[in-house]
């Protein structure tokens, strides 16, 4: 398997303008969101990369993609049906390939040296497979993401067979269907936003989306590839912080800066800050 081309998802209407804002990266550099998943897709190794947005925002995203912008090809959203039918727009784009797959309101930070994208098509080349990051999450965070369930997959206590895809479980449903060994009580492997995704998911997004007429989403077709081809997940050596959510975009940042070669004055700036600063009673 070899990975040449990316798509980015972006047409939400809270997508239209939150992966334009920027942030400060690990070498004190200010870029926009979108340049920071872009540089995702390349260290992984995409050439090409396309962008699914809502009608009117190509030029908006060109102009945040910073030196990737001539890598981007744009598919516009019209006529929106979920998630699942933002990525099958894409469909021309992807041809007859597999392909990677980022969402736009995440950023993500390696703890290995490794990019985060690199990681999940380094496993997919070697298995030509399927293959989904996920993250060890607690359970109050199930509202917010895809969880998985799985079984251990060979000698490697990071990498998982998928037996299921649920989005955004209740409690009880994840504790019925989705514990998997080796994890810590009432914490679940979600997903993490990256994907490597094969012709294969495509086509069942493609069976969803004549036979349906309300929302798809792309849990439902992963959920349905897990029974139709090998599909793995990586525990990914990294953290994920979706910046849409209450306080995302902060602890992105945070985490960022934390991270990276200012970490020390960061540091110092927050005690400070929380010496001199107090909640309301």
């Amino acid at each position: 398997m070899s990975i040449r081309r990316a798509v980015i998802t972006a047409a939400a209407p809270d997508q239209k303008s939150l992966p334009l804002q920027r942030l400060v990266d690990q070498q004190g550099q200010t870029k926009s969101a979108l340049e920071l998943i872009l540089e995702e897709c390349v260290q992984a190794g995409a050439e090409e990369i396309c962008v699914v947005v809502c009608p009117g925002s190509s030029k908006d995203f060109t102009n945040s993609a910073g030196q990737h912008a001539n890598r981007l090809t744009f598919v516009e959203q019209d006529d929106p049906r979920g998630y699942g039918d933002a990525l099958y727009r894409a469909r021309d784009f992807v041809g007859d390939e597999p392909f990677l797959h980022l969402v736009s309101d995440h950023v993500y930070i390696s703890h290995n040296g490794k990019g985060c994208a690199q990681q999940v098509v380094e496993l997919a080349n070697r298995e030509n497979c399927v293959v989904s990051a996920v993250q060890e999450t607690r359970e109050n965070m199930l509202p917010y993401f895809g969880a998985v369930g799985a079984n251990g997959a060979g000698n490697r206590d990071d990498v998982y067979e998928v037996t299921s895809v649920v989005e955004k479980p209740t409690p009880t449903r994840a504790e019925q269907d989705l514990i998997v060994a080796g994890l810590r009580s009432s914490h679940y492997l979600c997903l993490s936003g990256m994907h490597v995704l094969t012709p294969g998911v495509m086509e069942v997004l493609g069976e969803q989306i004549s036979s349906t007429k309300g929302s798809v989403a792309l849990s439902d077709a992963l959920n349905k590839s897990a029974q139709r081809e090998q599909y793995l997940a990586l525990r990914v050596r990294a953290s994920r912080y979706n910046i849409g959510v209450k306080y995302g975009f902060l602890k992105g940042q945070l985490a960022l800066a934390l991270s990276g070669k200012d970490r020390d004055d960061v540091l110092t700036e927050l005690l400070e800050l929380v010496a001199t600063t107090r909640g309301e009673a």
